[in-house]
């Protein structure tokens, strides 16, 4: 690897990629990793998986459909290390490491935990009732995700940005002790980041089943389309893109040209069943040759396992001697 920057980004495999999953991260982080001032590092968190996916099946096949997407979409794995965390075992050594240097108040201050004993507070529950030791230190194996290659930049979601703050104390916490073994990463919060609104209008989320899955068939793509809801004013009545769901997908995927003409359209009356039509036009040309690639992956898992053992060995080509020295740092080393 170069002295380049490092950016390092975890994608928990505990469901199936959706349009605002595309939009809001994969695409925007595939383009980033062709930046040539940059070391890219992307992560399948299937460890973190199991805090809230209690599915086997599940989690093998997100992984599956996940790892395909982002291959299917792009992602150079020769310029970008793509792996899986549960192939680096130098990542759970790590976090043990960093437990125990982690103060428990910085973990009773987490905004999951937090959450999880309001809501026992409101039913009358013990307060830890249900959490689990995996939730409770969730943070922790963050942190060692992050300072395992210490990353400079991670981008994350307002609601992550307390983990990395959270990743910089215990990194600091551990250079106290034991010397200047961790770089601080920076959270990189994208306030222009695209959230998609879901078939509801509101966001696209797994929580409220408004998703349209990124790889449905043509069929089923444009049906899903169909369904977004949009308000009763007719065709020939001026409509407003900038409450209207429809448009805010359309935007995501159009041009600059194309937006501003959709919004002539809009003035000017345009049905609400044209603009679907056009909205599944514009998605289904972007993703029918990936739609393509993702299928043939999907039917050929051991070729997708290739690439993220092929990921993992160079992922641990760095971690491997790391860990030696973190090993060598707190005073596990052999005798003589």
């Amino acid at each position: 690897m170069t002295a380049n920057t490092r950016v390092l980004t975890g994608i928990t495999t505990t469901g199936t990629p959706h349009l605002g999953n595309y939009v809001g991260a994969i695409k925007p982080a595939i383009a980033a990793s062709r930046d040539t001032d940059t070391d890219s590092f992307y992560f399948l968190a299937d460890y973190h998986a199991l805090v809230k996916c209690e599915d086997p099946g599940r989690v093998r096949q997100s992984t599956l459909e996940i790892a395909a997407t982002w291959l299917a979409l792009g992602l150079d794995t020769g310029r970008s290390v793509f792996y899986r965390q549960s192939d680096i075992p130098e990542i759970p050594e790590l976090t043990w490491l960093l437990t125990c240097v982690t103060a428990k108040g910085l973990m009773n201050r987490a905004h999951a935990y937090k959450a999880a004993v309001d809501d026992n507070a409101k039913t009358g529950e013990d307060p830890d009732y249900g959490i689990t030791m995996g939730l409770f230190c969730y943070p922790v194996l963050m942190a060692a995700d992050i300072l395992m290659f210490n990353a400079q930049r991670v981008p994350v979601g307002k609601d992550q940005v307390q983990h990395l703050e959270m990743a910089r104390d215990i990194a600091q916490r551990f250079n106290h002790r034991y010397g200047d073994y961790f770089v601080l990463p920076e959270a990189e919060v994208d306030e222009h980041v695209a959230t998609l609104p879901g078939t509801d209008g509101r966001k696209m989320s797994k929580s409220y089943d408004n998703t349209i899955p990124l790889w449905l068939p043509e069929k089923k793509l444009r049906k899903a389309i169909m369904k977004i809801k949009t308000n009763s004013l007719e065709p020939g009545e001026p409509k407003d893109p900038d409450t209207a769901a429809v448009y805010a997908v359309y935007a995501a995927f159009a041009t600059p040209a194309q937006r501003e003409s959709m919004r002539q359209a809009f003035a000017e009356g345009i049905a609400w069943g044209e603009v679907k039509q056009q909205l599944f036009e514009l998605i289904n040309a972007e993703l029918q040759a990936p739609r393509e690639r993702y299928e043939a992956l999907i039917n050929n898992p051991a070729k997708v396992e290739k690439e993220l053992q092929r990921g993992a060995e160079r992922a641990r080509e760095l971690s491997r001697p790391f860990i030696a020295d973190l090993r060598d740092a707190v005073g596990i080393r052999r005798l003589g």
